[in-house]
Parts: C-alpha cells; sequence; structure tokens
C-alpha cells in the first residue's frame, strides 16, 4: 500500500517534465507555461484516479470492491454525458462546443478519489480528493477554462454521489467471534460486518 502514493508522485512528476519540455505556443503565446501543465496534469489525473482506485481493489483482492468500483463509474459516466447531451450548454471558452455540463473530467477524477476515501479511509482518500479537485481547477483554469464552476461542482458532485449509491467501507476481516469471561459470566460474542 506504500506504493499508491509514489504512484501518485511519479504521475504528477511525468506531467511536469512532458509539460516543461514541450515548445507551447511559441514567444507570442497569449498562455503561459504552468496553464499547459495544469491543463496536461487534469488530463492524466482524469484517468489515473480511478485507474488507481482499481489496482487498489487487485492490491487488496477485494474483487467485491472491483465490482462496486465498475457499477459506480459506469453510473458517473452514463449520467455525466447524458446530462452534457440533455443540457446543451455552451463551452465559456467561445467555441461552437454544446456540451459543458458537466465536467466530465471532474466527474471521473472525483469518482475515483471518492471510492478510494469510501472504500479504504481518508488516510488513501485525502491526496486522492487533493488531486481530483486539482483536476477540477483544471478545468475552469487552463488556457482555453473548458468549464465553469457549476461544471465542476456539477461534475464532483455526480462522481461522489455515484460512489457512494455502490460502495460501502472494505473490512478485511467480515466475522469476528470473542470469548470473555468474569465474575460467573461468561460471553460469547458474534460480529458479522457486511
Amino acid at each position: 500500500m506504500r506504493n499508491i502514493p509514489i504512484f501518485f508522485f511519479t504521475c504528477f512528476s511525468l506531467i511536469l517534465v512532458i509539460g516543461y519540455s514541450q515548445d507551447i505556443d511559441g514567444p507570442n503565446s497569449k498562455h503561459e507555461r504552468w496553464e499547459y501543465v495544469l491543463e496536461d496534469t487534469g488530463d492524466v489525473l482524469q484517468i489515473a484516479l480511478p485507474v488507481s482506485a482499481g489496482i487498489m481493489t487487485l492490491i487488496h483482492k477485494d474483487y467485491q470492491g472491483t465490482k462496486k468500483l465498475a457499477f459506480s463509474y459506469g453510473t458517473t459516466l452514463a449520467i455525466t454525458y447524458s446530462l452534457k447531451y440533455l443540457t446543451d450548454k455552451q463551452r465559456p471558452e467561445g467555441r461552437n462546443h454544446f456540451d459543458s455540463f458537466p465536467s466530465g473530467h471532474t466527474s471521473s477524477a472525483f469518482s475515483g478519489a471518492s471510492f478510494i476515501q469510501r472504500r479504504y479511509g481518508w488516510k488513501y482518500g485525502t491526496p486522492a480528493y487533493i488531486l481530483a479537485t486539482l483536476v477540477a481547477i483544471s478545468r475552469t483554469e487552463a488556457p482555453d477554462g473548458y468549464h465553469d464552476g457549476w461544471d465542476v461542482l456539477a461534475g464532483a458532485a455526480i462522481g461522489i454521489g455515484s460512489t457512494y449509491i455502490f460502495t460501502k467501507p472494505y473490512f478485511k476481516e467480515h466475522m469476528d467471534v470473542r470469548f470473555s469471561t468474569g465474575k460467573n459470566t461468561y460471553v460469547l460474542s458474534f460480529t458479522y460486518r457486511f
């Protein structure tokens, strides 16, 4: 499990190296280099977070969790792309694209982050949520500003909501049997976690 933070750090480092090694729009660019790095970071993390969630289920041999991730992520994508089609909201950067609401990058990232948090706790969930927030920021602050605040808030709500519908915390031990004695008393307890 110690490899998960290393994975996140490696992804972020690769993005920085790739971003700073590219020749962006040349000397006449109206955007700064960090904006492009931020955009590339969001592009990678929208996939890296759900993939990391899937890898965590395999590391834990939590095949029930793998199934729950598939249901929650599938629901996230279905709701996100249905709403894009139904709302027909124009992108704020001015292109003639009408698929702004909600943000797909954000819903994907928050689906992965919320699964990690819900299934395996805040120890892993906190860094995952920080990275998902970075994805949301990248969608509003990147060079073209593909989304506004409402788009990313809706994407985050869809990703988190879909996870909470299907996912419960992971318990390695589902059954616990204990026996205790006291002064003239004997107690046998049995606990089963669903």
